[in-house]
């Protein structure tokens, strides 16, 4: 097998948001880097490639472009590297469940002949083995720092208006089946096209939701509101739809959960905005953070243990 590398920059190497923008943009290239050979991790929070040298050689300096980037070397390397992260070991937020699930589709567009597939495949797994021993769990997810921002915002209990959702991604679709929502009078889907949403969750959610263009919201005024935006899948006409329709609608508060914020506060106004980079969402992270740091030295050596413990078992199937 020829020698594998990997690349990475992360979180802890720029500026989170910084990381997120670039990674968007070089996000659509995972098909292309596939076909070549090249796994590519790319979430808000990382951008890693993954291969043998020769297909690495000529790409690093484009995606890294303007980064101070690192490396690994070897199989058991990544092996340690994946498992980490599939572990969330690295993560933003110690203990998310979510990037476990990225791996895994970031994995599916690779070719499973090929010997970046196996590893990454066996280093995920024991990444989430490590990770439910160890009891590595964040405390919080992002409906409870939601649900944690509506009483906060709602003390009371007064009649609420609907909540209204941005985005039927991952985040959004956790919305859906949550119990934020059982505060509100309605759920609201905001979306380009009803008809396909309302189609495509039609198998997973109850009668409850209510599909809307962001041109049709705001009609009146909804004080007792909230606004959820759990996408970055917006193009300037987009942006520029959402803003105008929160702008009419007056929410008591708008939730961004993107890792690129969708709308700024200077453009909303006088509303009260919450982006995932406020000092709000930072103490939820800071305080999860810190409960769970006291485990990573533990997490790494499982994860260590179980990579030698591998490695010696096929050493002496070898033999």
């Amino acid at each position: 097998m020829r020698e594998l590398y990997g690349f990475y920059i992360d979180h802890k190497m720029t500026q989170p948001s910084a990381m997120a923008l670039h990674s968007a943009k070089i996000k659509p290239l995972a098909r292309e880097l596939a076909e070549n050979g090249v796994l590519l991790v790319c979430t808000c929070a990382r951008i890693e490639i993954y291969g043998e040298k020769f297909a690495l050689t000529n790409i690093v300096e484009t995606i890294f472009s303007g980064f101070c980037y690192k490396h690994v070397e070897g199989a058991v390397a990544i092996i340690k590297r994946i498992a980490e992260i599939a572990a969330s070991a690295h993560s933003q937020i110690l203990g998310e469940s979510n990037i476990s699930n990225q791996l895994e589709d970031a994995i599916q567009s690779v070719n499973q002949k090929l010997a970046i597939f196996y590893i990454a495949r066996f280093a995920i797994d024991i990444g989430r083995a490590a990770r439910d021993r160890m009891q590595f769990t964040a405390s919080f997810n992002y409906n409870e720092i939601v649900r944690e921002i509506v009483a906060d915002r709602f003390p009371n209990d007064e009649n609420l208006d609907s909540l209204y959702i941005i985005g039927s991604g991952m985040l959004g679709r956790e919305l859906i089946g949550s119990d934020v929502r059982e505060r509100f009078k309605g759920t609201v889907m905001v979306t380009r096209n009803p008809k396909n949403l309302r189609k495509r969750l039609r198998l997973s959610t109850d009668a409850g939701l209510t599909f809307m263009r962001p041109a049709d919201i705001g009609l009146t005024f909804e004080p007792r509101s909230i606004v959820v935006i759990a996408t970055s899948d917006v193009d300037g006409e987009y942006e520029a739809n959402i803003r105008n329709a929160v702008l009419r609608l007056k929410p008591r508060v708008i939730v961004d959960l993107s890792s690129v914020p969708v709308l700024t506060e200077a453009g909303v106004g006088e509303l009260d905005y919450v982006s995932i980079y406020g000092e709000e969402f930072l103490r939820f992270i800071v305080e999860n953070n810190k409960h769970l740091a006291p485990k990573l030295p533990l997490l790494f050596a499982d994860i260590e243990e179980t990579i030698q413990t591998a490695h010696m078992y096929l050493c002496s199937e070898v033999s």
